[in-house]
Parts: C-alpha cells; sequence; structure tokens
C-alpha cells in the first residue's frame, strides 16, 4: 500500500492538540489488569464500537468522528501533533493506530513509558477495509463479531452499479477560503471515486497541491466533491464563488457532493456505506 502522505494527514484533522512544551516522559504507574485503550484511528475507533468493545476505550484522536458518542471520550487531537503527556494521564495500557502513521518519536516515548503500541495495515480499498475489520476484532478477541459486518460490506457492494456517465469529479479540501487544496493521483479521496464509479479529475500530480483558477478550469470537473465541513467553511455555494469554479460543467450546474470526511475517505466498517451514496450521487450527474 502506498504511503499516506503527512499532508492528507493534517487536512483530515478537523482540529488539532495543541503542542505545550516538551518534559520528560514519565512511566505508567499502577497498570491494571484491564485493557484500557487509546485510539488514534478513526476508523479503528469505529470498529472497536462496531464489535462491541467500546468500554475498553478510555481516549481518542481527532479523526474519530463516529459514532457520535465516541465525541464524548477524551480527545488527543491529531496524531502528528500529539501531547504525550495528555496521553499519558488517561493511563492506557494499549495504544491503536494505522501503521503508516506511527512517527519514531511516538514509538519512542510509548515504549519509553512502557505502554503497548498496536498497530494495522490498512490498504485503501474495499478489501483493505473487510482486512482492517477482521484484524482490529481479532485483536480484541470479537472475531466472531468482525463476520457480520464483513457480510454486510461484500452485500452492500454489490448493489453498486455504473452510473451512465462516468462523472469527473474534483475532490476539494477546504478550511475557509484560504485553505483550497485538490486530490491527485494515489489519494484515498482517488480511491473511493473511481469504486463508485467516477473519474478522478485531478490528474498529472500525487497527494494534493493548492487550487488554482488555472488548474481547475483546466481539470473541469462535471461535480466538485467535498466533506461537509469543508463546504460549510465556505458558506452557502462558497466554493462556486472560488475563482475558475464558475467557468466548469460543476460551476455551471452547480454540482456539488458534500460527504462526511471520516464517512469518506476512512475505509473503515462503513466503506461500502460511503461508496453506495457517492455512487448514487453519481448517477444524478447530467
Amino acid at each position: 500500500m502506498k504511503k499516506i502522505s503527512f499532508l492528507f494527514l493534517t487536512l483530515l484533522a478537523l482540529t488539532a492538540a495543541c503542542n505545550s512544551g516538551e518534559k520528560p516522559v514519565e512511566k505508567r504507574e499502577g497498570k491494571t489488569a484491564e485493557r484500557r485503550i487509546i485510539s488514534l484511528s478513526g476508523s479503528v475507533t469505529e470498529i472497536i464500537y462496531a464489535v462491541g468493545s467500546e468500554k475498553e476505550l478510555v481516549g481518542i484522536d481527532v479523526t474519530s468522528t463516529y459514532p457520535a458518542v465516541a465525541e464524548k471520550l477524551p480527545n488527543l487531537g491529531h496524531v502528528r501533533k500529539l501531547a504525550i503527556e495528555s496521553l499519558l494521564a488517561l493511563n492506557p495500557s494499549h495504544v491503536v493506530m494505522l501503521e503508516d502513521e506511527v512517527s519514531p518519536d511516538l514509538k519512542s516515548k510509548l515504549k519509553q513509558a512502557k505502554i503497548e503500541l498496536i498497530t494495522f495495515k490498512h490498504p485503501n480499498s474495499v478489501e483493505g477495509a473487510k482486512y482492517l475489520v477482521k484484524e482490529v476484532a481479532a485483536w480484541l478477541g470479537k472475531a466472531d463479531e468482525s463476520a457480520p459486518i464483513v457480510t454486510q460490506i461484500n452485500s452492500d457492494v454489490r448493489k453498486i452499479s455504473k452510473p451512465d456517465k462516468k462523472p469527473k469529479v474534483l475532490f476539494v479540501y477546504a478550511r475557509g477560503a484560504g485553505t483550497l487544496m485538490v486530490a491527485g493521483e494515489n489519494t484515498p479521496l482517488e480511491k473511493m471515486i473511481v469504486l463508485a464509479g467516477g473519474e478522478n479529475a485531478g490528474k498529472g500530480f500525487t497527494d494534493f497541491k493548492p487550487l488554482t483558477s488555472e488548474s481547475v478550469i483546466a481539470a473541469n470537473p462535471d461535480v466538485i466533491l467535498m466533506f461537509t465541513s469543508g463546504a460549510q467553511s465556505l458558506g452557502p455555494d462558497g466554493i462556486f464563488h472560488v475563482p475558475g469554479v464558475a467557468a466548469t460543467n460543476a460551476g455551471k450546474n452547480k454540482a456539488l457532493i458534500q460527504m462526511d470526511g471520516q464517512l469518506l475517505s476512512g475505509f473503515g466498517p462503513r466503506v461500502a456505506e460511503a461508496l453506495m451514496e457517492l455512487n448514487k450521487e453519481f448517477k444524478k450527474i447530467k
């Protein structure tokens, strides 16, 4: 699996944990027999809830937005801006996260604090989502509970059919008008667009790059795809006021698809739900 870049991880974050001054890492005291888990992945958090192990969770990261009840747990912010002191304060026995997101610094500090780090591979595909579900469930001792989830994914994926017209789709990440990025090749967003029956309009570059009027006109997407939070940050119809967008097919037809960020890009247990929703929207494009 191609490594998801630091840039995408930063873009996906809805907020960032404060980076306070570094202090020496303290060892955990009084390790309890029960498992106390901090999840630093929204997809892993979803699976923990889906298999009924949520009582073992004591903390989450910023991408853990589903189910909504998870947001009642202490939030440690973005994994790349994690304050180790805040993590240690929750007295975890285990920290779980995706393999590609582990920094050497975090790994070292967890080892020093004698906290077990559990990592999972996570290919950005339907098969990768099913693999993650099974692996996380097995680690939790809930292997049997993963079977219905995988069965549902398979069933839902079979319901997806190609749209009559393959739309050209441009994913735009926004945090207000000052931060506008478009998704290129080999990104999780491109994978979702293609799996749902569309064509990524972001060609000729990998990862993300700043949106410019010239590039968006050249891409000429049939529809703009955005996280709901990003679209809202621009205001009503704000994306269509961005220079260049009005000249595209998407701009002329006011074609915009908004989806929850974790649902769209998480490749977790709801991956088929996300694909079905996106596929349904693609079929509406004229």
